[in-house]
């Protein structure tokens, strides 16, 4: 605290430049632009090079973020990626959803009165200019071949992170994928306004130069079983198979015509390719009114991305209030400033259809707020007598994802909870089972990127820990 008494920021916070609202909401190309250098050098500036940095700490993964932003502030952007790629190999992915707002940026020393440093906006700079660059993921130097081979279930966060820590340590690795694509959530979920799918081929093919290997379309549990792989000669397997089970509210009318899980309708739309009918010939439902259903990231995602195919009106139902939403404060003012209406307090009883079985409306309660439940917030309550109708033609539920039970009940030796995750030392990823090691949304159910990427890393130490062992 000492340090902030003596400095001052020079500048207020710089915001990263977004795209037109109106504009933006008619395509699918990136919203955010990015810092000019200029820009990010003055918003390192104001960086107060604190003695105690708590946002490392805030930092899932363990960033070195003041030297990675002095590199910055001195024009040694270079170096900057240097520093990030110590522990992170995907920063330009990570700076642009990770939730930097509830992490560092939360404890940076600046946050309450002036706006904490832009430490999101500076990663992605910095990325994405090593990328124009041509700088490559370094390997660890004199790191030789261990001989030792390790299987990774999945490459969304926690593989891919897993992955590219494993082959740094000279180990060989090879990333099954259940899908034509890798990449996970990262490209199945996450629309290409916020995360551009060319980025996230780019740091996959990071690592590919570090050696990592992918398999696509093997689903584990059902093309080979984990003892195969096992019995195939791997040292080690590492599942970060993530949480793509999607939740439903078990109300009527959830099997009608025009009704989605919102992994279905992003899935559609985002790795299949229905945003770009020129190129793909991907069906995707969108009617004249849609509503969604949930508060979270993925139900803002789901909302942008129906926007964005054309239909009159799009309406976010949610059981609590505005101070409730779980996605992040810039997700929902995005969604508002592309036209998104928000229905707050208010829950689905029951999805209504016509006589051929297509969705024609929502028929909802009216909630107020009691006492907090076990997350913290405050319990949404129905009010008696205050149903209503929202007049809708397509409905997607966005209400949260559970962990496919394929890996876990293929899979001998393996525990889970009731839930349905895997369970595993949160520190070392360790199973019961010797050499089988899980982390990342498989184990703690839907989270963050940067908590999933932590998860591989910490993953990733404990398998290489063991295979010196063995």
């Amino acid at each position: 605290m000492e340090e902030s008494k003596k400095k001052s920021p020079p500048v207020p916070r710089h915001k990263v430049p977004d795209r037109d609202p109106v504009e933006r909401s008619r395509d699918f190309q990136e919203v955010a632009l990015g810092f000019s250098a200029e820009d990010a050098q003055a918003e390192a500036l104001r960086c107060l090079q604190c003695k105690k940095a708590t946002c490392i700490d805030g930092c899932p993964v363990g960033v070195n973020i003041p030297v990675f932003i002095k590199a910055v502030a001195e024009g040694q952007f270079d170096e900057a990626l240097r520093v990030i790629h110590d522990a992170n190999l995907l920063p330009a992915i990570c700076g642009r959803v990770c939730p930097q707002e509830n992490q560092c940026e939360k404890v940076c020393v600046l946050a309450r009165k002036f706006g904490a440093v832009s430490i999101g906006g500076l990663e992605r700079f910095v990325a994405d200019l090593g990328r124009e660059r041509g700088q490559q993921v370094p390997s660890s130097g004199e790191t030789k071949p261990t001989g030792k081979r390790v299987a990774v279930i999945g490459s969304g966060p926690a593989g891919l992170a897993a992955a590219g820590d494993l082959a740094r340590y000279g180990h060989k690795v090879i990333v099954y994928e259940a899908l034509h694509r890798p990449g996970g959530v990262l490209v199945y979920g996450i629309p290409e306004f916020r995360l551009p799918k060319g980025i996230v081929d780019q740091e996959i093919a990071a690592l590919e130069g570090l050696g990592v290997k992918f398999e696509m379309d093997v689903v584990i549990g059902r093309t080979i079983t984990i003892d195969e792989l096992f019995e195939s000669g791997f040292d080690a397997v590492f599942v970060g198979s993530g949480a793509g089970l999607p939740l439903f509210l078990n109300i009527p009318g959830e099997n009608l015509c025009g009704v989605f899980s919102a992994n279905e309708f992003l899935t559609r739309v985002n790795l299949m390719g229905a945003y770009d009918p020129e190129r793909f010939d991907t069906p995707v439902y969108v009617g004249k009114r849609v509503a969604v259903i949930g508060g979270g990231n993925v139900a803002m995602d789901a909302a942008r991305v129906a926007k964005r195919l054309g239909p009159e009106s799009v309406t976010v139902l949610y059981r609590r209030t505005r101070a409730e939403l779980p996605a992040r404060a810039d997700e929902v003012h995005h969604a508002e400033e592309e036209g998104i209406k928000f229905e707050f307090l208010a829950a689905p009883k029951q999805i209504i259809g016509n006589d051929q079985r297509w969705v024609t409306g929502v028929e909802c309660i009216r909630m107020e707020l009691g006492e907090p439940d076990e997350s913290g917030r405050r319990r949404p309550v129905p009010i008696e007598g205050s149903d209503f109708i929202v007049d809708v033609d397509t409905v997607v539920v966005a209400i949260g994802n559970s962990p496919h039970p394929l890996v876990p009940t293929t899979t001998p030796g393996l525990a889970v909870t009731k839930w349905g995750n895997i369970v595993a030392d949160e520190t070392t990823g360790q199973t019961p089972r010797a050499g089988l090691f899980a982390g990342g949304d498989i184990v703690t159910g839907a989270a963050t990127v940067i908590e999933a990427l932590g998860a591989g890393r910490r993953a990733a130490r404990a398998i290489n820990e063991y295979l010196t062992k063995t």
